[in-house]
């Protein structure tokens, strides 16, 4: 039997253009005083190596941090333990205020959207695009662990449209272009209304245009007000979004720079990240260009 789902809409950009599109909503944060995600003194050592130093990091309702660094600094084990899929050796995770270690961290990570290339090699191909998103309220990988309603359907058709690819709910995930499955998991981030967004590395692995539709995206969400804050972990500045209000650089698990993205992301902060001398650009379009000084 088929069910007909009244959808609510109203009239959204998306990319490439304007349309009427369902409404994702955000409130988790609306009343919130609290820091979206602190992450006080956290190092990670593991079989006597020590993977990330002593970092601090916090996130309020109104940041759009970039993590940037080069492989091996210790970016995704800082953003897996921000996840809660690992635990620090040292220092303390708190989210919304609520500790890991303290609380179910099955319930907390439902308070965080988080992307990464791990998580899409463990969904099956054959799923829908809805069912990948709609999967993200418990935190689950397949649909039949758990009961959703009509409710969880809008849900998951309003967070698919803010990213873009409302029209590709009834596709099978392996179906889809490198891109719109990344948008696919963007949107995934989103059902929950979440307190903070993950983000590690979601343009790996993207052609050109691939990439400037998840840019176009990314950058749609960082100037929402309303979105919750999000963390992106990037190496290269071409996939950095305009809208990016705060920055951290990695080297060898150690902060060299932490702030206000404009205050501490230069071209000698950017050679010193990467051990280069490089030359950092910013485009009057908000965007990120970087290259060898020779």
């Amino acid at each position: 039997m088929l069910v007909a789902i009244a959808v609510p809409l109203r009239t959204f950009p998306t990319i490439g253009g304007t349309g009427t599109q369902p409404a994702v909503t955000f409130q988790t944060l609306q009343t919130s005083q609290t820091a979206a995600l602190v992450l006080d003194d956290v190092g990670f050592t593991r079989g006597g190596r020590t993977i990330i130093g002593t970092l601090s990091l916090r996130v309020e309702r109104e940041h759009r941090w970039l993590v940037l660094g080069a492989n091996g600094s210790g970016k995704t084990t800082l953003l897996r333990i921000a996840a809660l899929y690992e635990h620090p050796s040292t220092g303390t995770v708190d989210v919304l205020g609520e500790r890991l270690g303290r609380t179910d961290v099955r319930t907390l990570r439902r308070r965080i959207g988080y992307a990464s290339s791990a998580l899409a090699s463990q969904l099956r191909s054959e799923l829908s695009a809805i069912d990948v998103v709609k999967t993200a309220k418990y935190a689950a990988l397949e649909p039949w662990w758990h009961r959703y309603d009509a409710d969880d359907v809008i849900r998951a058709t309003a967070c698919l449209a803010r990213m873009g690819v409302g029209e590709l709910g009834v596709r099978t995930f392996g179906t889809l272009s490198s891109g719109e499955q990344q948008r696919v998991l963007l949107a995934r981030t989103l059902m929950n209304d979440p307190a903070v967004v993950l983000l590690d590395e979601p343009a790996a692995q993207l052609d050109i245009a691939g990439r400037e539709q998840l840019v176009g995206a990314l950058a749609d969400l960082a100037a929402d007000r309303a979105a919750p804050p999000f963390v992106l972990v990037t190496h290269h500045v071409d996939e950095v979004p305009p809208g990016m209000t705060h920055a951290l650089l990695l080297r060898a698990g150690s902060s060299i720079a932490q702030g206000p993205i404009d205050e501490v992301l230069s071209s000698e902060s950017l050679s010193e990240c990467f051990g280069l001398p490089l030359v950092l650009e910013r485009r009057a379009d908000g965007r990120l260009s970087a290259w060898s000084r020779r």
